[in-house]
């Protein structure tokens, strides 16, 4: 059997079946479970250290028109959106760098100048790495935070509102056009593509619902809404229902211009990465105004409910959302 039949995710299964038979590791006794955005140790009473691991590859990471300095400023982006799904201040960057013998001077210094501009804007210390050969660029970043409280993708209970911390749909029509040749006047095409060209991790939101006490579970939605909903609902044991898809006006340009669904636009394009939350009913004002203070938002999109399915309702019209989005290896 090839990894392209177990994809990304079968093959992570199989990396934990086999740590968990050699008795390496008990998942059990993580921080955070293995199917969660990152890992963590519990440092004392009041502090977990939160580390992320990720890895960018040029052929798969880097959409057409991505500039090399783009690119360093994603490989960093990646790290920090899952720390901030979990709540944690970033407090080192390091990373390793494959490069093929003929990689131009000028594109190492362009990629590195985008790593640091981006640690810098995250507040995060580069602290060194590796190099080494390769047969096209990789760069494989890790991050390490401290955080003062998980949030983890578990934790939702029936009645907790459902929000995100932004809009969604932009990418998914950058993709449209960049993969799929579809085609946008110049100004929607370039407001569309700057949301793959320079992505954004929600970091001080992050932080500020995590110590807020206000979120039950979260999760960073680069994979796609539609499958962040579903990976937050299956761990939780709950489901959602989702009233008000958070559709970004470009999008809904685009879907008009191209005759698609904003819907499909929203909920299956991934990269955002925004947060999908749940929160306390009771805290929702609290969890609003400490998005607010940290300088983003919170768009309430639906509520836990408890049967086990994640439902888009409009009116009197349900579906179910199935759990699709991007996965290495497909």
């Amino acid at each position: 059997m090839k990894v392209s039949s177990l994809g990304e995710r079968g093959v992570i299964e199989l990396i934990w079946s086999i740590l968990r038979q050699e008795g390496s590791t008990d998942p059990s006794k993580l921080e955070l479970p293995p199917s969660d955005d990152a890992s963590a140790l519990k440092l004392d009473a009041s502090r977990f250290l939160v580390l992320k691991a990720d890895l960018f590859v040029k052929r798969t990471d880097a959409p057409r028109g991505m500039r090399t300095r783009q690119m360093g400023v994603k490989v960093v982006t990646m790290n920090i959106s899952d720390l901030a799904a979990k709540g944690a201040r970033p407090a080192a960057f390091l990373f390793s760098l494959g490069l093929p013998k003929n990689y131009l001077k000028k594109k190492v210094q362009d990629l590195i100048e985008g790593i640091n501009s981006a640690c810098t804007a995250y507040c995060s210390p580069v602290l060194g790495g590796d190099v080494g050969e390769a047969r096209e660029l990789l760069v494989a970043g890790f991050a390490a935070g401290f955080a003062k409280k998980l949030v983890k993708r578990s934790g939702a209970s029936p009645g907790d509102i459902v929000a995100v911390t932004g809009e969604f749909g932009d990418t998914g029509a950058a993709y449209k056009i960049l993969l799929e040749g579809m085609d946008a006047p110049c100004r929607l095409r370039r407001h569309i593509c700057s949301s793959v060209y320079a992505p954004k991790a929600q970091l001080r939101v992050g932080i500020a619902l995590a110590e807020s006490g206000a979120a039950t579970s979260s999760m960073d939605s680069s994979d796609g809404l539609a499958f962040t909903l579903n990976e937050l609902a299956k761990a939780s044991s709950v489901g959602f229902t989702i009233r008000d898809l958070p559709i970004s006006e470009n999008a809904l340009e685009f879907s008009k211009l191209n005759r698609i669904p904003a819907d499909d636009l929203a909920l299956y394009g991934g990269e955002e990465y925004e947060i999908v939350y749940s929160i306390k009913k009771e805290k929702w004002d609290l969890a609003q105004k400490a998005a607010r203070e940290a300088g983003g938002r919170l768009v309430r999109i639906g509520e836990v409910v408890s049967s086990r399915k994640v439902i888009l309702a409009r009116g009197s019209e349900e579906e179910v959302i199935p759990s699709k989005g991007w996965e290495h290896l497909r």
